[in-house]
């Protein structure tokens, strides 16, 4: 996991991602890596992982958040842009994988049109609101090398039990 706990992985993370080519990809690869990538989120608890997290100068990510039913819903995107957001906004503390340790109040649009790719290159476009809206706002942050640390108004450290969730 790159975290900004090293200078040199700090830069990495604040740098914007390159777009997929994926007529260039090895698709076989390319699924390998979401799947390693979608375990790696869930076995560090967290509900959005971005490629430049794991290294990888790509401009893709993997979410995971229970659907209304509290069935885990999967979502792999690649190259995605938030096309629409809704001027409707709700602050939330947040927290990050590549940030550890550290919670803040983010400000997020409610609901976002997003859009980008699927692996085998189809145009996706989901309309989110509430969590899973704040989730892809997070990691397209992420990839235009933004943290939430650089939104939250003040930023903790939580008492021992008082952790939250991790984008």
């Amino acid at each position: 996991m790159v975290t900004i706990e090293n200078e040199k992985d700090e830069k990495f993370l604040r740098t914007p991602t390159k777009k997929v080519d994926l007529k260039k990809e090895n698709k076989k690869k390319l699924r390998k890596l979401i799947k390693n990538m979608r375990k790696k989120m869930i076995e560090t608890d967290g509900v959005g992982l971005s490629a430049n997290q794991v290294g990888l100068n790509k401009r893709m990510f993997v979410a995971q958040i229970p659907d209304e039913n509290g069935k885990p819903k999967f979502y792999s995107v690649i190259n995605p842009e938030i096309t629409k957001r809704s001027k409707e906004t709700k602050t939330m503390n947040e927290g990050c994988l590549s940030v550890p340790n550290v919670y803040g109040p983010v400000e997020r649009s409610e609901k976002i049109t997003l859009e980008g790719e699927n692996i085998e290159g189809k145009d996706i476009k989901v309309k989110a609101w509430g969590f899973l809206a704040r989730v892809f706002q997070h990691e397209v942050d992420h990839l235009n090398g933004k943290l939430f640390i650089d939104k939250a108004k003040t930023t903790f450290t939580p008492k021992e039990g008082d952790e939250g969730q991790s984008l």
